[in-house]
């Protein structure tokens, strides 16, 4: 589905780092990782419907993402683990929106999204687009991480959260404690230095 870019008001953010992402079209030169961290780090993953002094984020999210992928894949490449770290990263500019209402609202959201999460795998020298195989492996990770946060702070008991979401084959052990924005900022930038060199 096309987006109709000439009928559409002011179509960019403006950053804290002074950069002004264009939704319609952005570039890989509007993207600056503080500027994501610092947005991911704010936006609560469940519509901060979770157990807890501080929401989930989607910061935390990523690097719980990205821990179980280098659990699940060993010896992987540390550009595919930061693409496992990247993989909500457009939702600093988007927000997090639950698959429900995702599917609902439909295909120019999710046509934005895949606009703007291309942008940034190219800003952060990935491919606009992932293999496959790398692809699937990131999504099966963040189905681990859902169903873990389901259970653990979501207020799901497992046979719901089994009956709910597609429930994966393997449950890696992982203990999820909500961590504070801040918190949950530093941790974020830390996962990307340790991948991005």
């Amino acid at each position: 589905m096309a987006i109709d870019k000439k009928n559409s008001s002011r179509s960019w953010q403006r950053m804290l780092s002074g950069r002004r992402l264009n939704l319609l079209n952005p570039s890989p030169l509007d993207i600056e990782i503080e500027d994501i961290a610092k947005g991911i780090s704010r936006v609560a993953r469940w519509n901060g419907q979770t157990l807890g002094d501080h929401p989930l984020s989607v910061a935390q999210h990523s690097v719980i993402v990205a821990d179980i992928f280098s659990i699940n894949k060993k010896n992987i490449l540390k550009k595919w683990l930061l693409a496992a770290l990247l993989h909500d990263a457009a939702e600093y500019i988007i927000s997090d929106m639950i698959t429900p209402l995702k599917t609902i609202i439909g295909s120019k959201y999710l046509l934005i999204e895949s606009m703007i999460q291309s942008a940034i795998h190219l800003r952060f020298r990935l491919p606009s687009e992932l293999p496959k195989s790398i692809y699937k492996s990131i999504k099966r990770c963040d189905r681990q991480t859902a169903f873990l946060e389901a259970v653990q702070i979501a207020g799901f008991s497992e046979k719901e959260a089994r009956n709910t979401f597609s429930s994966p084959r393997i449950i890696p052990k992982y203990r999820i404690v909500p961590l504070s924005a801040k918190k949950a900022e530093h941790l974020f930038l830390n996962k990307f230095h340790e991948f991005y060199r």
